[in-house]
């Protein structure tokens, strides 16, 4: 080997275990966080990103520990700001993959605000909401999403205020990927995990998460393994919307409503679809009446949002003799005093 010349060395293919750092995971026994950390660190493994280049980012709650369980540069931040601290590593370093981990009252209160404004601008993060319906971490209050009627610390009688769809905000805000997701379906995790990451742009993943302690079985008639069939529609880009035993139902469009009908008359999934009525229509669907709709919903193509700023600098730097704030201060009449 001649001198000055380094030899190529072929870098391994990483796996899970490179993702695991030496932290003790510290959830509880059950916990539906288990299963999201193991597809993350799965779907690090298969992105084929640089390791230094992914940055994990997280708020306040159960589901923000994770940060310290992944083995990446990471961001412990405070209570429901991680999306603003991740939005501004995004604009300094628009070649990071940004992983940003929230629970839904993380997200949804105190947080809300930085969510809809990410999905409006549509940023190029990966947003993960732990949707357990229940603050954990505080010890049980109501949150944002929790369903009516259901009791909790701060409604003992029961909650009487009206639940958010995380996935209605999403999308009305503006988001050109959303998808929602059983904490116990570790194959369409990593799936939808893997190609959140190729898309470009704002990318809300809602994680229908059990919490063993204040809302065990919250999910359990969509996810359980006896009532999935009746009660989740899995959606697939390009293929029909059916569920029930042996896929022998479907969806149909009548008027300006989704309506229930038999498979071979169900209408096709388009998550590519502009509009966003459709879409709409399908994150609403709920039980008793309705299977509730799983799988990526939606997934456009648009401008993200740090092109949009880094290109708008390019052109300002463009037609301007100064280029950075160090040229206009040294522009001009200067001088020095000893």
């Amino acid at each position: 080997m001649q001198a000055g010349t380094v030899k190529n060395k072929v870098q391994p293919p990483l796996t899970r275990k490179d993702f695991k750092s030496d932290q003790d995971v510290r959830w509880c026994p059950g916990c539906g966080d288990h299963l999201i950390l193991a597809s993350m660190q799965n779907a690090f493994a298969k992105m084929g990103h640089k390791k230094e280049n992914i940055l994990s980012v997280s708020g306040i709650g159960c589901s923000s520990r994770i940060t310290y369980y992944l083995e990446t540069y990471g961001i412990h931040s405070i209570h429901g700001r991680a999306i603003a601290v991740s939005t501004g590593a995004k604009l300094a370093n628009p070649d990071l993959n940004v992983w940003v981990f929230t629970g839904d009252g993380d997200s949804m209160a105190i947080g809300g605000n930085h969510f809809i404004h990410a999905c409006r601008r549509n940023i190029d993060l990966n947003v993960v909401v732990f949707n357990n319906r229940i603050y954990g971490m505080t010890k049980g209050q109501s949150s944002p999403t929790t369903p009516v009627g259901l009791k909790t610390k701060t409604a003992p009688g029961g909650s009487y205020e009206n639940p958010f769809n995380i996935g209605e905000i999403a999308i009305g805000a503006g988001a050109t990927f959303f998808a929602r997701v059983p904490d116990n379906d570790l194959k369409m995790l990593e799936d939808v995990m893997l190609q959140a990451y190729h898309h470009k742009g704002i990318s809300i993943i809602e994680v229908l998460q059990n919490c063993v302690i204040f809302t065990d079985g919250i999910h359990e008639k969509i996810t359980g393994k006896d009532t999935k069939d009746e009660n989740q529609v899995i959606l697939e880009h390009g293929k029909p919307i059916q569920f029930g035993k042996e896929n022998s139902e479907g969806l149909k469009i009548s008027g300006m409503r989704l309506e229930k009908t038999t498979a071979e008359n169900t209408i096709i999934h388009d998550a590519e679809e502009a509009d966003t009525n459709m879409h709409l229509s399908l994150v609403r669907l709920k039980l008793p009446e309705f299977p509730v709709a799983t799988g990526i919903i939606r997934k456009v193509e648009s401008t993200p949002y740090e092109k949009s700023v880094h290109d708008a600098i390019a052109d300002v730097q463009a037609g301007s003799p100064f280029k950075n704030v160090d040229d206009l201060f040294r522009s001009g009449n200067t001088w020095e005093i000893d």
